[in-house]
């Protein structure tokens, strides 16, 4: 087999073993293996849910068993339901205070940078370990203008009425068969609330870390942005390494009323035995702005197309996304656009780069309704190819059913190439750096959009760990 690491264009892999420290299993509980009505009824019991939430449970996962597994994308078959813990129990109690988290879990935050993202950039953080949120807290000055934050169970217990009126109204059981796992053994993630004109102007932070073998995650999100409101929300994902699979199965809905602006920034950096199969879904009304920033960096597969769904005059999606595919991953990313009323407007841009084998797919879907009338969406997508064993595919769908609409896609698929490094070279410039400058420059217009200056974990992905890691 060729020496790849003779080529020119040879790129290292991003450095994880930041992400990749384990540490060992202290949990108080874990669920039994496997998905049953037992399972079910035994997290909802420990969560303390009403009624109404443990029948929500149990139809998701009658929706469940009657759905079959996708068959369109990546190879889902090394999932083995029966081989998965639904539910871990941490030995932590969630706290306000980050000297009451227990050492070996702070200790795994600190070195991810999300206290000192806190103190310096954030204006409320939740921190997640594997199925229950260990630490929260917001500044007195959101809760004073009515701004709620907090964790999804809390939200549950304490404010029925709005939950209940949104909890998987986006994302239905019915959406697929892991939106269904999801309605089913959902733990954990969090709730937002932004009154009508308060505009939350430092960002809110949640990061989940899943530190248990052969378990799974599945976080609820849920972010409700009322009239003329603003919010940054970022959200960021880990987890070690195993020899056995791991699943994440969150699901976000986030519903930005009229006028109102969200940007929701992800950065998923799972580890390479974990199946991603998250579902993000948001809901414009008039003159309201979705504005999603993604980056895709780790788990062995992953299915990601974060959704739009413009109802109201005037709404606008801007999506911005890229992702990175080595040896061993199968990520198949991209984005959703609705456009269901006059004057909507959807723009997707996204980066995919894949090495070593590693494949990328980008998956759209565009509809343009009837009554859409003067729509506009532009999708573009490029996709970076490092050497001659990755692959890089790009299946775009638009479904066009109204006239006076602008419409346009475009795709690029390349390889980075020895004329290019030559060119460089002869410019002066070290080879070393003269591959970093193609694949920085690459990715460029995405990066700069990524919230790099809130936390060093998203930081360091960004970069793409370039400096001093090129082949």
């Amino acid at each position: 087999m060729e020496d790849l690491t003779k080529k020119k264009t040879y790129v290292e892999d991003i450095e994880r073993s930041l992400y990749d420290i384990r540490n060992e299993d202290r949990s108080l509980y874990k669920s039994a293996k496997g998905l049953t009505e037992e399972v079910v009824r035994d997290i909802s019991k420990r969560k303390n849910d009403p009624d109404w939430m443990l029948q929500k449970r149990l139809e998701a996962l009658k929706i469940y068993n009657e759905m079959p597994m996708p068959t369109w994308g990546p190879d889902l078959s090394p999932l083995h339901m029966d081989d998965i813990v639904t539910y871990v129990r941490p030995d932590a109690k969630m706290t306000g205070n980050w000297k009451e988290v227990p050492e070996e879990i702070k200790d795994t935050f600190d070195r991810l940078g999300i206290p000192e993202a806190e103190k310096t950039s954030l204006a409320g953080v939740g921190a997640q370990y594997d199925s229950e949120v260990v630490y929260h807290s917001m500044q007195k000055e959101l809760a004073d203008q009515g701004v709620i934050y907090t964790d999804f169970e809390t939200a549950v217990r304490e404010y029925p009425d709005i939950v209940k009126q949104y909890f998987m109204t986006l994302i239905p059981p019915t959406a697929h068969k892991f939106a269904a796992l999801h309605g089913a053994v959902w733990s954990g993630g969090s709730f937002v609330y932004v009154p009508e004109g308060v505009h939350v102007d430092i960002p809110l932070q949640s990061y989940f870390r899943l530190n248990a073998a052969g378990a799974g995650q599945f976080e609820h999100t849920l972010i409700i942005c009322e009239k003329g409101s603003s919010l940054h929300f970022i959200e960021g994902c880990s987890a070690p390494k195993y020899n056995v699979t791991n699943l994440h199965a969150g699901a976000v809905e986030l519903f930005v009323k009229e006028g109102a602006r969200l940007r929701y920034s992800t950065i998923e950096n799972w580890s390479r035995n974990m199946m991603n199969l998250n579902t993000k879904r948001a809901l414009v009304d008039k003159d309201g702005v979705i504005e999603w920033v993604s980056g895709s960096f780790g788990s062995h597969v992953s299915c990601l197309y974060p959704t739009s769904v413009l109802r109201g005059e005037n709404a606008k999606c801007e999506f911005t996304g890229v992702t990175f595919s080595s040896k061993g991953q199968d990520l198949d990313t991209g984005a959703s656009a609705l456009l269901l009323a006059p004057h909507t407007s959807a723009n997707i841009n996204t980066r995919t780069i894949s090495k070593a084998g590693g494949k990328a797919t980008y998956r759209s879907a565009v509809k343009v309704a009837p009554a859409a009338k003067d729509a506009k969406c532009l999708v573009n997508c490029e996709s970076l190819m490092l050497d001659d064993q990755s692959r890089s595919d790009t299946l775009p769908v638009m479904d066009i059913q109204a006239d006076d609409v602008e419409v346009g896609h475009e795709a690029k698929i390349g390889r980075i190439s020895d004329e290019a490094i030559f060119y460089l070279t002869s410019r002066g410039i070290d080879e070393k750096e003269a591959q970093a400058m193609i694949v920085r420059g690459f990715v460029e217009p995405i990066s700069k959009a990524l919230p790099v200056e809130y936390a060093v974990e998203m930081n360091n992905l960004i970069n793409l760990e370039l400096e001093g890691t090129m082949g």
